[in-house]
């Protein structure tokens, strides 16, 4: 079979130029060649790619393919959905031959992929009938692409080259979707220097529009969360041949429930790993301290999965407490193995598949609970059993007590501190039991607890799991970006003493408060926000006084925009079971609902039916589990822009006692207002609610305290900030002071005034048209990022003072912020064109062309949450309304605030000349707007494609049906448009360079359209 082994040297003497991306493939296949890859210089195009695919199949699966059986056997398995080629790869698959009989076949050896073969081509060229791409280097394992690298010169963004790839893919009919290559499951984009890598998946798990919302991109890192960044290390490590093939097989993760694949984080992959070791040698108990919101339901999970295939274990408990298993959690674990978590299973069905020798009920996940009603010997049921003659539970399970068991516990804080830990240990003394916190139990942070009749003592997670197996604390959390840092505003009321630490202010003195800063914590309310009372009697008050007060200001002022208000607390028990099982992490619910429990409950009623009145809905307290579901889903559904599901649907703040303080995850919670003494893990795991990562509008996460309790915040910090603590550790979890980003944002005006001038232009909007080339274009595009980026961060601050107000408003007036912005995304728009052909093209660029290439534009930050295109609608008639010179905002002044937001780039040119056509005074309502602007649009529109329809000599109509067909397609099924492209489904293949010139105007004619369409709604469709 034809390899080559090259090496590459610079001529002796010559000086050492920059470094060419050229010379880093050659040394990169190199180091692969010494990894015992083999280097298949012959294979260059796709005849020879598949040419290998079908050696490679035949010997593995021990059969010979007739060339019409290869040709159906491709046509059967290339398919532009990436999920279902990344399960092909993965299963055995069944063909039928020419005479019928049945091939059953996997494409790699899936039962252990070190035995496959790995090999490595380059500049493959792949030629589809619209698509001609070159791809940097391959890897193939059994013949099939399993890894593309994309090589660079340039310092590029990772992002920035994630979405040069997700352009590639995006073109029609292009090579990941029409051969071999849709089975690549993973990208890895490297400078040599800077090496990141990502999974594959279809495009509408990728997007770069103003959401910005797309899947994680990862650095390799060893146990200590030291990252390896070089080419060559990270081939060295991550790129050994069953390295890689463990990678794909068994720490990716394929969610059926989003036909979506993810990537395993190394600290999950080493935090499984020292499980799996564990269990192998056999050498008892231990923990894994991961940080909230770093994955620690899939690491565990995916834990309990991988012993499976262990001999030496009878049976794995994956073991959840009563709380977690709401459907959030069992959306959770379904989604990873599907149907794994039955919704109503009790705890005979628990022992009859603890007893069950399928391999199916191998892993068992059940509740905390339901096996401690197993092994009680006194539980209702087991007693019932007895009476009736029947082996209890107890009994009929001791056959497994000389077996290897192993219990998986995730958050093992919340439920093992007692009697359901003894008994385990007891009746399974071959036992090995893990657990995973995010806030491990230290002698600091415990709690006394009794153990039968002995002296009540502390209880630490070292003390019940023997010992630490890995560590992935918030610190390295928060330093890789997995999550965001913290903004805490300690509230101080002007004009009086401050309250001492842990005491209280007015209710109404701090309603008042976040009335006040609210849409500033929360960026316009394109977030939501969690109010955590001290006691059930606080939050029934709450509710209340938000009630009141927001109506008085409603009367007191139209334009005043009242908040969603929603409170969730649990009801008295009152002998449900449920509830009793909802409340053992709710202590101070419990506490409190064992006063007067008729008038919380009467409370509750109320707060229901203001709930059902203002969302439509019919919520009781008898089904309380239904209100708490829904509570849920509208803070997660805060998700911004959302045509589909507007601001009255959507609850702005939840008023809380223990709910949602734990365990509860949302990317648009960006905000905990806080009237309730915290200390040690429960503040850590309040304070977390908030730092989930979205995109550059979540800078971080908000907490505007009301009590004071600054010593707690750094007393919670150098407790779980492991190895770094102190002032390293505060400057790493807490974002910098208001003033240190004033200066900051001061110095960043100054180099972007520095950078003009040396242009030889002012420092204003509207002198950027005049830069002369891409190059110092490029350069503008990187300095005002900087700075909006700052404001982004300054505009979310909840303690600015006027005078830090004035500051930054002298160092940027709101006037040249806006004129900047839309001369920023007038600029960018042409750029990432540009950056667009640059990257189909298929060359490594340079000069001023390379500092195009490298941009990354974060459109997100220019996109604003206030103004919407109803928001425009309505500015549009007051001006349309007000006489001339009358108007709170000129005809200039709204074409400029159009123009400064990335969610109207694609409409900013058609709403100003549709603002053009309209005279002030005209006294137009906001539905006769609506309605001109849409005739506009049609108009315009209509205009475009009879001129590509005259061009091309087609029928208009023709054209137009089937543009109007591929836009519902998109609206109503929610189709993408490279998919739909894809098929020519004008009924010709492209031959001619004409057919070629259609098919990319009416690319780009939709794809301007299906943008627009984010902003508008449905628009034509609307009808």
């Amino acid at each position: 079979m034809p390899s080559s082994k090259f090496t590459y040297a610079l001529p002796s003497g010559a000086p050492s130029p920059v470094v060419r991306e050229e010379q880093i493939e050659y040394g990169f296949i190199g180091k692969l060649q010494n990894l015992k890859y083999e280097y298949r210089v012959d294979i260059r195009d796709r005849a020879s790619l598949e040419r290998n695919f079908r050696e490679k199949f035949e010997a593995l699966n021990r059969v010979h393919l007739t060339d019409g059986e290869f040709a159906r056997l491709l046509d059967e398995i290339v398919t532009p959905d990436v999920f279902a080629a990344a399960r092909t790869l993965r299963d055995r698959n069944a063909f039928t031959r020419d005479d019928g009989t049945p091939l059953n076949y996997t494409l790699v050896n899936i039962k252990d992929w070190c035995k496959n073969t790995f090999e490595v081509v380059n500049q493959l060229r792949i030629n589809t009938d619209n698509s001609h791409h070159r791809f940097d280097v391959l890897i193939l394992i059994n013949g099939v692409p399993c890894v593309q690298v994309e090589l660079k010169t340039l310092g590029i963004s990772p992002r920035r080259a994630m979405e040069q790839i997700v352009e590639y893919k995006n073109d029609p009919g292009n090579g990941y979707t029409k051969t071999l290559l849709c089975f690549l499951q993973l990208f890895i984009v490297s400078n040599r220097t800077d090496t990141w890598y990502f999974a594959n998946n279809n495009a509408r798990h990728f997007s770069f529009n103003q959401d910005e919302r797309f899947l994680p991109i990862y650095q390799f890192a060893d146990e200590a969360n030291k990252k390896t960044t070089h080419l060559d290390s990270f081939a060295e490590t991550f790129l050994v041949k069953c390295t890689l093939g463990q990678t794909l097989s068994r720490y990716m993760v394929l969610i059926a429930s989003e036909q979506k694949l993810m990537m395993m984080r190394p600290y999950q992959v080493y935090a499984v790993k020292a499980i799996v070791d564990c269990i192998h040698q056999n050498c008892g108990d231990g923990y894994v301290w991961h940080t909230t919101g770093s994955g620690k339901t899939l690491t565990s999970f995916k834990a309990s999965t991988l012993l499976k295939d262990n001999p030496d274990i009878e049976k794995c408990l994956f073991v959840v407490d009563r709380k977690d298993l709401d459907r959030q959690t069992r959306e959770e674990f379904n989604k990873f193995q599907e149907g794994c978590v039955e919704e109503n299973t009790n705890t005979g069905a628990l022992v009859r598949r603890l007893l069950s020798e399928d391999y199916a009920d191998k892993v068992i996940v059940t509740t905390i609970q339901k096996l401690g009603l197993a092994l009680d010997e006194n539980s209702k049921r087991n007693k019932q059993r007895k009476k009736n003659d029947q082996l209890t539970y107890k009994e009929q399970l001791e056959p497994l007590q000389g077996k290897r068991i192993v219990f998986i516990f995730d958050e093992c804080h919340r439920s093992q501190f007692g009697e359901n830990h003894k008994a385990i240990k007891e009746f399974f003394p071959k036992a090995q039991l893990f657990g995973f916190t995010g806030t491990p139990i230290f002698e600091d942070n415990a709690s006394r607890v009794k153990v039968e009749d002995q002296q009540a003592s502390y209880q630490t997670t070292v003390e019940l799991f023997q010992k630490q197996l890995h560590a992935y604390t918030i610190t390295h959390a928060i330093e890789d970006a997995n999550v965001l840092r913290f903004h805490v505003d300690y509230f101080k009321p002007e004009g009086k003493n401050p309250p001492k630490p842990g005491e209280g202010l007015a209710k109404r003195a701090v309603i008042e408060a976040i009335l006040a800063k609210h849409d500033i914590a929360t960026g316009q309310r394109r977030f939501n926000a969690i109010l955590a009372t001290a006691s059930i009697n606080d939050a029934i008050e709450y509710h209340g006084i938000f009630t009141e007060l927001q109506k008085a200001k409603q009367l007191a002022d139209p334009d005043f925009k009242p908040l969603n208000i929603g409170c969730v607390f649990s009801p008295p028990a009152e002998g449900d079971a449920d509830v009793k099982q909802i409340q053992e992490d709710l202590p101070q619910e419990k506490e409190d609902n064992e006063v007067e429990p008729e008038k919380k409950k009467d409370a509750l009623k109320a707060i229901l039916a203001s709930y059902n009145s203002r969302f439509g809905t019919n919520h009781t307290v008898s089904e309380f589990d239904l209100y708490y579901q829904d509570v849920q889903k509208r803070i997660k559904d805060q998700q911004w822009p959302n045509a589909d599901y507007p601001h009255a649907q959507k609850i702005d703040i939840t008023i809380v006692v223990d709910m949602l303080l734990t365990g509860f995850d949302s990317k648009y919670l960006n905000t905990l207002y806080v009237d309730k003494n915290l200390k040690h893990h429960g503040l850590i795991q309040a304070f977390s609610r908030t730092n989930r990562v979205l995109n550059g509008t979540k800078p971080y996460g908000n907490i505007l305290d009301f009590r004071q309790q600054q010593d707690a915040v750094d007393a919670a910090i150098a407790l779980f900030s492991g190895e770094k603590s102190g002032p390293q550790a505060r400057e790493i979890w807490l974002v910098d002071k208001a003033p240190v980003v004033i200066e900051k944002l001061q110095t960043a005006v100054q180099k972007l005034d520095g950078f003009m001038q040396s242009q030889g232009l002012n420092c204003a909007p509207e002198a950027v048209p005049n830069l002369k080339g891409d190059e110092a274009r490029a350069a503008f595009i990187s300095h005002f990022k900087e700075v909006q980026r700052l404001k982004t961060q300054l505009d979310q601050y909840t303690d600015l003072t006027e005078e830090n107000a004035a500051a930054i408003e002298h160092i940027l007036p709101k006037e040249n912020l806006l004129g900047f912005r839309g001369v920023y995304l007038e600029t960018a728009q042409r750029l990432k064109q540009q950056q667009a052909q640059q990257g189909k093209g298929g060359k490594e660029a340079d000069g001023g062309a390379a500092d195009v290439e490298q941009l990354d534009f974060e459109f997100v930050l220019f996109a604003s949450a206030l103004i919407d295109y109803d928001y425009i609608m309505s500015l549009i008639s007051r001006f349309s309304q007000q006489g001339p010179g009358k108007q709170k905002m000129s005809r200039e002044q709204l074409i400029s605030l159009i123009q400064a937001d990335a969610k109207f780039m694609n409409e900013r040119e058609d709403i100003a000349a549709y603002i053009a056509t309209l005279k002030a005074g005209e006294g137009l309502s906001e539905t006769a707007i609506r309605d001109g602007y849409t005739r506009f649009k049609k108009e315009k529109d209509a205009t475009e494609l009879a001129a590509i329809a005259g061009k091309h000599r087609l029928s208009p109509a023709a054209l137009q049906a089937f543009v109007d067909g591929i836009l519902q397609r998109m609206i109503f099924d929610g189709e993408q448009l490279s998919d739909l492209m894809a098929p020519l489904e004008l009924g010709w293949k492209a031959r001619t360079q004409a057919e070629l010139a259609l098919m990319a105007e009416l690319h780009s004619l939709l794809t301007k359209r299906a943008q627009g369409r984010d902003i508008s709604g449905l628009s034509a469709y609307e009808q």
